[in-house]
């Protein structure tokens, strides 16, 4: 079975597939089930909750972020930029995320975005992030979770050209709808993204 990918509303997705249900940022989810796997791309409350997490996590939850991440959340594995872990059935890499002119996301963080590889079908959340040249590393993706909200992240244009770097299959936008923007900015990076872009509706 191909994963199924539900946006929950923000940067917060649950990736429903055959090995497991795998969240990612996890905010504001008003119930669901259980995880088996929680990857976190950095510590600010809008991408680390935990009452979320204490709500989806049972005794079995991999937990998987970056250092500051572990520091809140004893028992989480810990990953950097250019990390590649097999982590139960699943293979995570954590991709560089930052913002190079911005004070939001600094590079010295060390936090991420991930590639879930799932049997082979990949997904990329890009983490809180703007355009980087470390986006050429980020290689075989099915689908493509990107911000388009701007302020914090990309805009729609600047998540257009982030697509042409990383040439996903498919794309759908992400911080959007809560915070800053809206789906006039999903909608613009349908418009001008060079692959098919799908908008979710938040399923929480």
């Amino acid at each position: 079975m191909e994963p199924k990918i539900v946006w929950l509303g923000h940067a917060s997705f649950m990736i429903d597939s055959d090995v497991g249900k795998i969240y990612i940022d996890p905010w504001k989810l008003k119930g669901g089930p259980k995880a088996d796997y929680i990857l976190i791309t950095h510590s600010h409350m809008d991408h680390l909750s935990e009452d979320d997490i204490k709500t989806l996590r049972q005794d079995s939850t991999v937990i998987v972020g970056p250092p500051d991440v572990v520091e809140k959340l004893p028992g989480t594995i810990s990953i950097a930029p250019g990390d590649v872990k097999d982590i139960g059935s699943i293979k995570v890499e954590a991709h560089s995320a930052y913002n190079p002119k911005k004070e939001f996301h600094p590079i010295t963080n060390n936090w991420v975005g991930f590639v879930a590889d799932i049997a082979g079908y990949r997904i990329y959340h890009s983490g809180d992030t703007d355009v980087i040249p470390e986006m050429s590393n980020v290689k075989n993706i099915d689908v493509a979770l990107l911000p388009v909200g701007g302020t914090y992240t990309m805009t729609a244009e600047e998540a257009a050209e982030a697509v042409k770097i990383i040439n996903p299959k498919k794309a759908i936008p992400m911080h959007w709808g809560d915070i800053v923007g809206g789906k006039e900015d999903a909608e613009k990076f349908k418009g001008i993204a060079s692959c098919p872009v799908e908008i979710l509706e938040p399923m929480n």
